[in-house]
């Protein structure tokens, strides 16, 4: 199957995940995010091997990224969406959101979802919003699953 990739000058956003620079990726998550901090590279790899994943790259150096979770009919969960540091506040997040959610493999879904801290009003430019009857979803949480082995 071709790569699906969308171009715009120098930017690339690309699902080729031979592309994806998995050593700037774990860093990024481990070390700067809040929701993946200390995850190890081990972890990191399958989590790329299980799910759909979005490289972006401006002059072929990896400047964001985002893994989506789905089955590809009816549901997808976005995950670990990050655009680096130094490359922040030019709309970039905007462009791999739209890139995301327009891949051809991830239309007609029932539900797509995501969590996040502090970005609430981006994704909600893509019509992302509080869940409608949050009284219907549970979750099975680990709060420490990278420290703690098997016993979480």
């Amino acid at each position: 199957m071709q790569p699906y990739e969308i171009k715009d000058g120098n930017l690339v956003i690309s699902d080729d995940k031979s592309r994806l620079n998995q050593p700037l990726i774990h860093a990024f998550l481990s070390g700067r995010s809040y929701w993946a901090k200390g995850v190890p590279i081990e972890i990191v790899a399958r989590s790329i091997e299980h799910s759909l994943c979005f490289g972006m790259y401006q002059a072929g150096n990896q400047i964001g990224f985002a893994r989506v979770i789905t089955d590809f009919a009816t549901f997808a969960w976005l995950a670990d969406v990050f655009i680096v540091e130094e490359h922040r506040g030019a709309g970039l997040g905007k462009k791999l959101i739209a890139a995301v959610l327009a891949h051809p493999r991830l239309q007609g879904l029932r539900r797509f979802m995501l969590g996040t801290r502090d970005a609430h009003t981006l994704y909600e430019q893509y019509g992302f919003g509080a869940l409608e009857f949050p009284e219907r979803f549970m979750e099975n949480r680990r709060p420490n699953p990278y420290n703690c082995g098997t016993t979480c």
